[in-house]
């Protein structure tokens, strides 16, 4: 057989092995669903976006701060913004820590989680209160924390149990505070990939069972949530999928932001964002793995931009 034969057999193979590659990144990724939203984000009216937190409009204003004080290389997980004092709360996986943030990310006290295994996800309730979930225990503790708050333990506490939900470690990850429908926003990471919500007055008590919510995840994994606050939007962040995406009160995709280097301000990708916070300015915050800071902010509000 001639090389002249055999040439377009393996072009044709080649073609054939690129095509399976981009199916698969296709669906694994969701990128056809990522085009079809931005197609839909072009046509939305400039009402509706205003009405909305509109993820396209925000450009990084600090990013990459390295977040020291006691939680450096400690894994940061999720991120909360507590309106009261105009702080942020996040957690680390490496040692048990709630550790308190100015909103420029620097590390203004640290608390040790006596008797948690592995904090994934802090979200802030009311009247000082802070929500903690343990990914491995499948186990979420509610605290409550002052400025006196040096230690906090779960021994004599009680604890929700949030049931033996997917793969190790796979479990529920995401928490979030909603005030306006007096409940819990709480995500899993995957297998399956699902968001709960579970009825709260937002003290230490919690009552009846995780109940799943209507959405539409464009993503392979959920990291963190956030509601905000002026629209009762929420806010999914996936690590695994660099994306930040937003979801009506119905569940339905609004708008979107990648978190990959060049995009949105970005001079390098996030390397694993696992928390989102949105104050009641608008603006965001995330933490990424292993201590990194970022805030973005509307470009109206920031003026920076491409």
């Amino acid at each position: 057989m001639t090389m002249s034969v055999l040439r377009p057999r393996w072009l044709l193979l080649a073609l054939l092995f690129i095509l399976i590659v981009l199916g698969y990144l296709t669906s694994r990724f969701h990128w056809d669903d990522r085009a079809r939203l931005w197609l839909r984000e072009q046509d939305t009216s400039t009402q509706a976006r205003s009405q909305s937190i509109w993820l396209p409009g925000y450009r990084a204003v600090i990013q990459a701060k390295p977040l020291k004080g006691g939680i450096e290389g400690q894994e940061t997980s999720d991120l909360a913004y507590n309106p009261v004092t105009r702080t942020l709360f996040t957690v680390t996986g490496k040692k048990p820590l709630l550790a308190e943030l100015s909103l420029t990310g620097d590390v203004l006290r640290v608390i040790p989680l006596l008797g948690m295994s592995n904090p994934e996800g802090v979200a802030v309730l009311e009247n000082g209160n802070i929500a903690v979930t343990d990914e491995r225990q499948n186990s979420l503790t509610i605290f409550h924390v002052d400025p006196q708050t040096r230690e906090l333990s779960t021994a004599k506490l009680s604890s929700f149990d949030l049931g033996p939900r997917g793969k190790k470690n796979k479990g529920i990850e995401g928490i979030a505070w909603d005030p306006r429908q007096h409940r819990l926003v709480l995500g899993q990471e995957r297998d399956p990939l699902a968001l709960f919500s579970l009825a709260s007055d937002g003290g230490a008590s919690l009552n009846g069972a995780l109940q799943p919510l209507p959405s539409d995840l464009l993503m392979t994994n959920v990291s963190a949530l956030s509601i905000d606050p002026r629209t009762g939007h929420t806010l999914v962040l996936s690590a695994e999928s660099h994306l930040l995406l937003e979801l009506d009160e119905k569940g339905e995709p609004i708008s979107f932001i990648s978190l990959l280097g060049g995009l949105n301000g970005l001079d390098d990708r996030i390397p694993r964002a696992e928390g989102v916070a949105i104050d009641e300015q608008g603006t965001i915050y995330m933490v990424s793995e292993p201590d990194l800071f970022y805030v973005f902010k509307r470009e109206a509000q920031s003026g920076e931009g491409n």
